[in-house]
């Protein structure tokens, strides 16, 4: 099976539009650029501030990039997934070995796996290889139970290259588990919404399946173990977590840990509080049980995972730095910015929702640095909309604009990691749906691994000046990032730059490729909603062919379309976001991993 981005034999000019019903929409992604800079292409250039003939100034925006040093340096894996322990409750935990999923993970690889959520504290581990199964009445689950053994005496298949057990699945089991899948959100809508939630049963054989699933798409498994587990004197109860290790450590998974997801709820949702300073002493405790575990010793151990930080969500934090600053591998925190009961499509499009993240990444990195300076900082469990997202909102193309706005930001204020929650299956905020189809956003950060790299660059913009106003604060709506380009992608030569930007004015804008950027010739990839939806489509075409998923068993990949010379100027349309990738032979900062 093949994810493959269909590309054009021949590139639209430089003027084609879209489609009526999509110009004021088009995704303008991966304007890549050609180029080769002489021995000064480093150098920092004064802008020039001439006007253009026959172009207003107030639309003139003139660009230009750093290419000498990067200012930050992000994780290689710096896009990465979550998966949420609901898949065990609505039962898509079974169908993480169907071959078009692992072919879609693939294709975002190599990146982290979370396993966790709101249910890790409710998620306890049995050590049976073979539970006895429920026969209940007629209905998904007792047909599920009696198709399961066929699918694994036939329809499961050992992958040549890795080892790994793919499966292909009925048509008529999929339609089961979705029938069964169903039934069960209506519950675990019911226990968000209450703050109640049942215990979760993670078996041995449950266990092999989530590794089996993490590996053999390239993903590397962090755990999330159950904190809610207390002692009568509040320390944590590590039994069940013992356990799970030491079942994990006979099979040699190579995983890293975490304990507890959200400590600051901890009081509403079982009505027992952990403050900080208890927090650190059991991740001290963690520590410990990993250390004499030889396959552990030195495994990777991640947290708090605090939410969004208030008041009292910085004090957990800061006592929990006091105590186990030194024991984390990367400081955690998780991010919502929309509640999912009361959205619109044009929430998605507001610079103020925008700006909430950046905030949050100075209290976060004040706290940590008071306490252990340069320490990794990571954002988990990111999602655009909450309580499970909405249908056809947080599932569309326009959750895009606050995607793509999420990873340029993080990287440029040095956030190591971002996990996207979640890859598959948990409410409307996934990259793949249940028909196993991948969304929108999954589209768009399969062209972010394929372009940007971890080094990120500086942008020098002239022409976006605003006279500041008393008691206003000025929010951009033309957002521009650049990056080194990936060096795994070996269509272009090492050296090589990438841009990105978001235009969310009404109007479109001009922009003037100026310095190291100037008379270049770019390749360009237009991404664009399919169908008569527009900003509301889960569908995106890519240079005006729908992307499709061929069936070949192959990983997903990109390819480069001609080259196509657009002059010195570019001009984005209305609410839309760009890649501009630049092939830098000379760009000191990229020639280098």
């Amino acid at each position: 099976m093949r994810v493959l981005c269909a590309f054009p034999e021949a590139m639209p000019s430089s003027n084609s539009r879209p489609p009526a019903c999509l110009a004021p929409v088009a995704l303008f992604l991966a304007l890549l650029l050609h180029l080769s800079l002489s021995s000064q292409a480093g150098d920092r250039r004064p802008l020039p501030v001439d006007r253009a003939p026959g172009l207003k100034e107030k639309t003139l925006i003139l660009l230009d990039v750093s290419t000498k040093n990067p200012v930050r340096t992000v994780n290689e894996n710096f896009l990465s997934l979550q998966l949420d322990p609901s898949i065990i409750h609505d039962g898509w935990l079974d169908f993480l070995s169907s071959k078009r999923l692992v072919t879609l993970a693939r294709g975002l690889s190599p990146a982290f796996l979370r396993f966790g959520g709101k249910r890790t504290d409710f998620l306890q581990f049995q050590n049976l290889r073979n539970p006895a199964k429920s026969r209940g009445g007629p209905g998904p689950d007792y047909y599920l139970k009696n198709y399961e053994d066929d699918i694994v005496r036939s329809d499961v298949a050992l992958d040549k290259q890795k080892g790994c057990k793919i499966a292909q699945h009925p048509d008529v089991m999929l339609e089961l588990q979705r029938e069964k899948a169903a039934q069960m959100h209506l519950v675990l809508l019911k226990e968000q919404f209450s703050n109640t939630y049942s215990n979760l049963v993670l078996t041995a054989r449950s266990l092999d399946k989530l590794y089996n699933f993490a590996d053999c798409s390239g993903l590397h498994l962090i755990f999330a173990l159950n904190a809610l587990r207390r002692n009568p004197n509040n320390s944590w109860n590590s039994s069940s977590a013992l356990s799970l290790l030491k079942y994990s450590a006979s099979k040699k998974y190579n995983i890293s840990w975490e304990l507890g997801n959200e400590p600051n709820n901890y009081r509403t949702m079982h009505g027992r509080a952990v403050n900080g300073s208890q927090l650190g002493k059991d991740y001290i405790q963690l520590k410990s049980l990993l250390q004499p575990i030889r396959i552990y010793s030195r495994a990777s151990l991640y947290g708090p995972n605090i939410g969004r930080p208030r008041k009292n969500v910085i004090t957990l934090l800061d006592g929990f730095m006091k105590v186990a600053g030194n024991t984390v591998d990367a400081v955690t925190w998780q991010h919502c910015y929309i509640d999912g009961r009361v959205v619109k499509v044009m929430d998605f499009l507001k610079t103020r929702l925008l700006d909430t993240l950046s905030d949050q990444i100075r209290k976060i990195q004040k706290v940590v640095n008071t306490y252990t300076p340069g320490k990794k900082i990571w954002l988990e469990g990111v999602v655009t909309t909450s309580a499970g997202g909405t249908n056809n909102l947080s599932d569309s193309y326009a959750a895009g604009f606050l995607w793509l706005n999420t990873l340029g930001m993080l990287a440029n204020q040095g956030i190591d990691v971002v996990i996207r929650h979640s890859f598959f299956d948990h409410g409307y905020n996934h990259l793949v749906d249940q028909n196993f189809n991948p969304l929108p956003d999954y589209w768009l950060s399969l062209l972010y691994k394929r372009l940007i790299g971890p080094k990120v660059l500086a942008v020098h913009v002239a022409g976006l000046q605003r006279k500041p106003r008393p008691g206003r604060v000025i929010r951009d709506k033309l957002r521009i990032y650049a990056h080194c380009t990936n060096h795994h992608n070996h269509n272009y030569v090492r050296g090589s730059i990438t841009l990105f930007i978001i235009n969310l004015h009404r109007s479109r804008k001009k922009i003037k490729l100026a310095g190291t950027l100037r008379d270049k010739l770019v390749h360009q990839y237009l991404l664009q909603p399919y169908g008569q939806e527009g900003l509301k489509s889960k569908s995106v075409q890519l240079n005006g062919q729908p992307l499709v998923m061929v069936d070949d068993g192959t990983p997903p990949r990109t390819e480069a379309p001609r080259p196509l010379r657009v002059g010195r100027t570019l001009v984005i349309p209305p609410v839309t976001m760009g890649f501009m990738w630049s092939r830098m032979s000379t760009a000191l900062a990229c020639r280098y991993r």
